[in-house]
């Protein structure tokens, strides 16, 4: 068996470019607001007394670059206080008008309140990175009406330009976990079900940042609570190891950990998502409660040796469900510690987060020294990286917390004797669609191994056992070589590997699933088409932000997953790379709708050109110009597409869309309709019930993805009902034909 070493694929790029230049880590920003009103401050601060969210008229310079009609108010709970000078500010550019500096419309700025060092928030910020996706944040001298008012840390909002940058979609069930009221001896937003079945009693828990999503919430707090073994098909079980770990190697417990607060959830890809927020009280800074042993508190000393599993080998004082349960899970334990050991060893044994330390104070030293309004004073600043600062509370030195835990950690049993992985290998370096590659690797000091794939994408990814069996493409059995088969790959696989012995674990590469092992092929010509295309969308199909843009289907024309990273769209030809498709895993016979209405910020199905009425020219390729597909088309008319019949293969002709499914349904040439009816279940497996609330059709049908007929019928009731059992799981069409057009619904069937 041929085999070939691989190196692995980093996740880091996952910040726009205008984002990245706003808060560039290694640069102050200056940030200048204008209040026109001289009580601006009595005015903040009732708005701050009066628990509302309302903003106060400003002008803001940034960086030298003005805008007016701004909205400015207080942000924050502990931070804010009527009796402070420095305040934290909540900037919204946008507020009257549409404007924004870079694509950013909302800054969020800290009064580094708590932190004598100045760094916490920053520098946990770009430590998080390496791991999981999480806000960038850097620097900004702010002044108002001219006079300087301090250093603050300027945060990246988790909104949904956030969301673009880090997930695959924007608009699902998105919740900020801090409740309306912080009850310093309540469970707060620490997903446990004591508030009951209903989701509506979770409303003053947790505070919903998208349209809808109460069922979906409480549906994790359900599995989580009562179903823990299940909880992978409603979390991302891995990301939830990667926060606790970083909260408990950085003693980060203003967070799910000390109160319950401070973390967002966010719903892509069917599961929950956590992120994290609100680091200026990492490094033990908060020392308050842990909810377990130290729930009265903690000293400097005392944090650097606090057991990472106390609530699994102790007691939780409040429920703390999202780490007991996930803890009493054998293997997520072992894959916890053993994040929390690459965290340390990244950062902390090898002493390098000094030298980075060091050189964020000095980035700022000036502005420290120069604010008049700082909590704590330069000579704090100085030496609170290594020394501990007193004041209300104690605040570690950092060197001092850091240096001491790291040396705890790594020799905690489950983090001081990891197994080691070595010569990961593939059978193929380019593997054909829909063959089967298998993954092998050496693995000393472990008795289990664990295969995680996906076909790119930001998709979670499926695990297979890798056995030493002799039977696994393994060599001889017990020689402590492991084998696993990806069966059906796509153009680009994506892997990682877990081994683990009875105490420790460890992962190849060991900052999975931020970054993993890749093979990625090319896909052929023909292979993924333009299928259909709107040169003029005038009201025909609105995008999610309900504007009606031009658009482009793409169709996959294989019976195989295909992976669209790494493939472009133009319209070009002397520019092929124009714009990289998402990247998403296309699935056979599956559609891809990219809007070509130079809207990036919507979301990464937005390209970055806009398709003329007048005619043009469309292309699909890799960079390097081998050309996938394309077309040219002369004038468009309005509200008719261009489309390919038969779906896939055909030659191109204007009529009625078919938006997103199969091109033949317009062969007709029949105007679309759309009446109420209630389509149930779907995903189905055994019947479909169709019930017409109106309208009834006169024919029914029902129709494969490659627009194959399967059923018609002229019976139809009020009440319809189709068995079903018979067919192969996928997508299929209902097509309702009535007298002054045709309906098509979409259904999907599972089987059990």
């Amino acid at each position: 068996m041929k085999k070939v070493h691989l190196l692995f694929a980093s996740l880091f790029a996952f910040s726009s470019i205008s984002a990245q230049d706003f808060y560039d880590i290694n640069t102050v920003q200056e940030i200048k607001i204008y209040f026109d009103q001289t009580d601006w401050d009595a005015q903040l601060d009732q708005f701050f007394i009066d628990g509302d969210e309302e903003r106060l008229m400003c002008s803001v310079t940034i960086n030298g670059e003005p805008f007016d009609s701004v909205g400015i108010r207080y942000k924050g709970f502990s931070s804010v206080s009527v009796d402070r000078v420095k305040n934290p500010f909540n900037i919204k550019l946008d507020y009257l008008k549409e404007q924004s500096y870079d694509g950013i419309d909302k800054i969020k700025l800290s009064n580094v309140i708590q932190d004598p060092s100045f760094i916490r928030e920053v520098f946990s910020y770009e430590i998080a990175r390496n791991y999981m996706p999480a806000s960038n944040a850097n620097f900004a001298k702010v002044y108002i009406n001219d006079a300087y008012w301090g250093l603050y840390t300027n945060v990246e909002s988790v909104n949904k330009t956030f969301l673009s940058d880090n997930f695959s979609t924007v608009d699902n069930a998105f919740f900020k976990c801090n409740p309306e009221d912080l009850d310093l001896d309540g469970e707060n937003s620490n997903l446990s079900d004591s508030p009951g079945t209903n989701p509506d009693n979770y409303h003053e828990l947790y505070d919903m940042r998208s349209d809808e999503g109460w069922d979906d919430l409480y549906g994790l707090i359900d599995v989580l609570n009562n179903e823990p073994d299940d909880i992978e098909t409603v979390l991302n079980v891995d990301q939830t190891l990667w926060m606790h770990a970083f909260n408990y190697v950085l003693i980060n417990f203003d967070s799910y950990i000390g109160y319950a607060q401070n973390y967002y959830l966010y719903k892509d890809t069917d599961v929950f998502q956590p992120i994290l927020w609100d680091l200026n009280m990492s490094f033990g800074s908060f020392s308050f409660t842990d909810a377990s042993e130290n729930f009265d508190g903690f000293s400097p000393r005392q944090a650097q040796t606090i057991d990472p599993l106390l609530h699994h080998n102790s007691v939780s004082i409040q429920p703390r469900p999202l780490m007991r349960n996930l803890f009493a899970n054998d293997t997520y334990r072992k894959m916890y510690l053993a994040h929390m050991r690459t965290i340390v060893n990244d950062h902390f044994a090898n002493e390098s987060y000094k030298a980075r330390a060091t050189a964020l104070q000095n980035l700022i030293d000036d502005a420290v020294a120069t604010d008049q309004n700082t909590f704590y004073g330069y000579d704090n600043f100085k030496e609170n990286l290594t020394n501990t600062v007193s004041d209300l509370i104690e605040y570690p030195g950092i060197f001092d917390l850091m240096d001491n835990r790291s040396t705890y950690l790594l020799n905690y049993e489950g983090i001081s004797d990891a197994p080691v992985i070595s010569e990961v290998q593939t059978s193929v370096q380019n593997p054909i669609n829909g063959e089967d590659v298998w993954v092998t690797s050496k693995v000393e000091n472990g008795q289990f191994a664990t295969l995680f794939y996906r076909f790119g994408g930001n998709g979670l990814f499926s695990k297979i056992e890798m056995k030493d069996d002799g039977n696994s493409e393994d060599g001889a059995a017990n020689d402590g070589v492991f084998g696993g088969k990806i069966e059906n790959v796509s153009n680009n696989i994506q892997y990682y590997l877990f081994a683990e012995n009875v105490t420790d674990g460890i992962f190849a590469p060991e900052r999975a699933a931020r970054e993993f092992y890749t093979i990625q092929s090319k896909i052929g010509a023909g292979d993924i088409v333009i299928n259909e295309f709107m040169a003029s969308n005038s009201e025909s199909v609105a995008d999610e932000a309900d504007e009606f843009d031009d658009w482009i289907e793409i169709y996959n024309t294989t019976n195989n997953d295909i992976a669209l990273s790494g493939i472009f769209i133009s319209d070009k030809v002397d520019n092929p790379d124009k714009f990289p498709l998402p990247d998403v895993v296309l699935p056979a016979n599956g559609y891809q709708i990219i809007w070509a209405d130079e809207d990036g910020d919507q979301g990464e199905a937005h390209a970055n050109f806009k398709l003329s009425s007048g005619g043009e020219f469309i292309m699909l390729s890799y960079a390097d110009s081998t050309v996938i597909d394309s077309t040219s088309y002369a004038v468009a008319t309005t509200d008719l597409s261009w489309a390919r019949n038969p779906n896939g293969t055909g030659a191109f002709a204007e009529g009625s869309h078919t938006f997103d499914m199969n091109n033949d349904f317009s062969s007709t040439n029949e105007p679309f309709v759309n009446y109420d009816l209630k389509l149930f279940p779907n995903p189905t497996n055994e019947v479909l019930n169709i019930t017409f609330a109106a309208e009834m059709p006169n024919q029914l049908s029902i129709i494969g993805v490659t627009g194959k007929l399967i059923f018609k019928t002229n019976k139809i009731t009020n009440h319809f009902t189709q068995k079903i059992d018979q067919l192969n799981a996928g997508l299929y069409f209902l097509k309702l034909k009535y007298e002054d057009g045709i309906q098509i619904e979409r259904f999907v069937i599972q089987k059990k």
